[in-house]
């Protein structure tokens, strides 16, 4: 019943707004824009996304926006501000985006394995 044929979707990023461009690469990924749609199952097809770096942000999120990360140690707790990791590297911040869009289960590291930034 499963059916391997993944099409290949290339999208440019150039003036898109991140949450809105990633939303709708979750939805391809995850198969939810096709007909024969089954949760438990990865039928998704492939997503090229590029001009990375052309991305848009509203309002103060450049200045504002932190990611951060913690090592599980006491005071292990890392920030890092948008700005900074627009400029040293924009893909994970569409890769980061992507990963909180689709769903924390067994699937999400194959799916996030058709995801390709350019």
């Amino acid at each position: 019943m499963e059916n391997k044929i993944r099409k290949l979707h290339k999208i440019d990023a150039n003036g898109k707004i991140l949450g809105r461009l990633a939303s709708r690469i979750a939805l391809i990924l995850r198969g939810k824009t096709k007909p024969d749609f089954t949760p438990n199952l990865d039928l998704g097809d492939i997503v090229e996304v590029t001009n990375i770096k052309l991305l848009k942000f509203s309002g103060k999120k450049i200045e504002q926006k932190k990611y951060y990360k913690y090592s599980g140690y006491p005071s292990g707790l890392k920030t890092t501000k948008l700005k900074t990791l627009l400029n040293n590297n924009p893909k994970e911040i569409l890769r980061h985006a992507v990963k909180q869009m689709l769903p924390d289960n067994k699937l999400r590291n194959g799916l996030l394995k058709r995801l390709i930034i350019k």
